[in-house]
C-alpha cells in the first residue's frame, strides 16, 4: 500500500503546489493577521459543536458541557465566533473528532493512506469524517453559493496556517512523505489517549 500512498501523495503535491498553495499564499499576503485570526476563530468555534458531541460520545461529560460553554459565549460575546472570549474566561479549547471517538471506543487505526485533498489519515480516520460532516453545521446551510463559498474560505485559511509548516518539513525531512506519515500517526495516537498514550509493543 505504500506504493499506492506515495503515488497518491505526489498528486496531492503536485496538486497544492499548483493550485492551493497559490491561492493561500496570496490570501495570507493580502489579509491582515487580525482578520485571519478572525476566521480562523469563526471556524473553531464550529468545530467546537463537533468536539462538544465525540467528548460525549467518548464519556467525558464535562469537556462536552465546556466545548458548549465555549460555542455560546464565542458565539454571543464573541461575535459568531470571531472573538475567541471563551478561552479568557477559562473555558479550555479541546480538539476531538469522531476519528478519536472510535479508538476510544476500542476501534484500530487500520491501514495508513494518504490520499489527494485530505492528505494522511488512517482507515479509522477516514471512516470518522463521515460523522464530522454529518455534525457539521456548515453543511446544512441550503444556500449551495453561500455553504460553497464558506468550505471554500476554510479551506483556504486552514492552508494559509499551514504555511509556516511547509518550511519546517523542507528543512527536517529528506523523505517529506515518511516524516508527515510518522508525525500524523504520533499526534493522532497522542490525540487518542489525550496525551498519555500508553507504550507500543513489540508487535506494533
Amino acid at each position: 500500500i505504500e506504493g499506492f500512498n506515495r503515488a497518491m501523495y505526489d498528486v496531492h503535491d503536485g496538486l497544492d503546489t499548483v493550485i492551493l498553495k497559490p491561492v493561500a499564499t496570496g490570501y495570507d499576503a493580502v489579509t491582515p493577521d487580525l482578520i485571519q485570526t478572525g476566521v480562523t476563530n469563526f471556524f473553531a468555534n464550529i468545530s467546537d459543536i463537533m468536539t462538544a458531541a465525540n467528548n460525549l460520545f467518548q464519556g467525558k461529560p464535562k469537556q462536552a458541557v465546556s466545548d458548549l460553554g465555549r460555542v455560546a459565549v464565542n458565539s454571543t460575546i464573541g461575535i459568531l465566533g470571531i472573538f475567541d472570549a471563551a478561552s479568557g474566561m477559562g473555558l479550555e479549547k479541546h480538539d476531538e473528532d469522531f476519528g478519536q471517538t472510535m479508538g476510544v471506543w476500542g476501534v484500530g487505526e487500520g491501514a495508513y493512506v494518504f490520499l489527494p485533498f485530505l492528505g494522511p489519515r488512517t482507515v479509522r480516520d477516514t471512516a470518522g469524517i463521515y460523522m464530522d460532516i454529518w455534525f457539521d453545521p456548515v453543511n446544512y446551510i441550503e444556500h449551495v453559493p453561500t455553504r460553497n463559498s464558506i468550505w471554500a474560505v476554510r479551506v483556504v485559511n486552514l492552508r494559509a496556517n499551514l504555511l509556516p509548516a511547509d518550511k519546517v518539513i523542507e528543512e527536517a525531512a529528506l523523505d517529506k512523505y515518511s516524516y508527515i506519515r510518522d508525525a500524523y500517526l504520533q499526534n493522532r495516537r497522542n490525540l487518542v489517549y489525550d496525551g498519555n498514550p500508553p507504550p507500543r509493543s513489540l508487535d506494533d
